[in-house]
């Protein structure tokens, strides 16, 4: 039925004019279906979700999902805030008070109304499987590429917690091959009207093939040896789906995965420094022999 301007400014106790500041708010700058007929307004019945019904237990795993993806990003987005106080809403008090506290220091990241605007408009592709044209900023690692503008088929977006950052995965018309792209190297986003089918294979399953978030890579069988002193340490948590461990006689650990490429584990096996020693491939164990010997110079004297 909706309700007048009036009618609500009479309710909340405010004038007229802030009443349409507001809601042209919700509609601009909150992305809220808001719609208007004889000078009453309403929001569409399908803006929100229905309410969950969570035992404690699914309750606690929430909980972590959020506190997960405050480690998986940098960006403060208007809806993550929103996410945690209604999640708290339904959480038992003492997570809702730790989940509050989350968000209130969550808040304190700078505003980024450019990656706001971009994942918002990659949400609402993903959900209706429409076709975006993106910009995207492909010369970090090489200026000489510049700006690229790309026709995407978004699939999934993924956050990763070792870049502290967001990817979409999905179709580049251009390249006539799936993709990943850095949210935060999106420079501007447009909607088409155009619409992609379905994948008949599932995204979800394809990312346990990759290291953290890259699934367009070739697969690649890694060996490495890890000593002693790091065995079980590595081998108290399960780093891949596709690990296969191996104590040996002396104590030290075989350790073999196969991965969607090297470029992501690469900073992980640095991470343990001279007590892991890649076995295989030949040039991965090149390029990390490289990396130790480099710092090891810089660090000489």
């Amino acid at each position: 039925a909706g309700i007048s301007a009036v009618a609500i400014a009479d309710q909340i106790g405010v004038s007229k004019r802030t009443i349409y500041r507001d809601l042209d708010a919700m509609d601009i700058d909150a992305g809220l279906p808001i719609w208007n007929e004889g000078g009453k307004f309403g929001l569409d019945a399908d803006a929100f979700l229905p309410p969950l019904a969570l035992t404690l237990h699914e309750a606690m795993a929430f909980f972590l999902a959020a506190r997960l993806l405050t480690k998986a990003t940098d960006e403060l987005d208007t809806e993550i805030i929103g996410a945690f106080v209604k999640l708290a809403q339904v959480l038992p008090p003492m997570l809702a008070e730790q989940l509050h506290q989350t968000a209130d220091a969550f808040a304190d990241t700078p505003l980024d109304e450019s990656f706001t605007r971009v994942l918002r408009g990659l949400t609402v592709a993903l959900a209706e499987r429409r076709v975006v044209e993106i910009d995207y900023e492909a010369g970090v690692y090489d200026p000489a590429k510049g700006i690229r503008h790309v026709r995407l088929h978004p699939y999934a977006i993924e956050p990763s917690a070792s870049t502290r950052a967001l990817y979409v995965i999905g179709y580049d018309e251009e390249r006539e091959a799936r993709r990943t792209f850095k949210v935060e190297r999106i420079q501007a986003i447009s909607l088409t009207p155009d619409t992609f089918a379905a994948r008949p294979d599932s995204v979800a399953a394809e990312m346990l093939d990759a290291w953290d978030v890259v699934v367009d890579d070739t697969p690649v069988d890694i060996v490495i040896r890890f000593d002693p002193s790091v065995a079980q340490r590595v081998a108290e948590t399960r780093w891949h789906p596709s690990q296969v461990e191996e104590l040996e006689d002396d104590g030290a650990l075989l350790w073999r995965a196969r991965v969607s490429g090297v470029l992501e584990i690469r900073s992980w096996i640095l991470g343990w420094g001279p007590a892991a020693e890649v076995l295989e491939p030949g040039d991965l164990r090149g390029w990390v022999a490289e990396r130790h010997a480099a710092a090891a110079a810089r660090y000489r004297d």
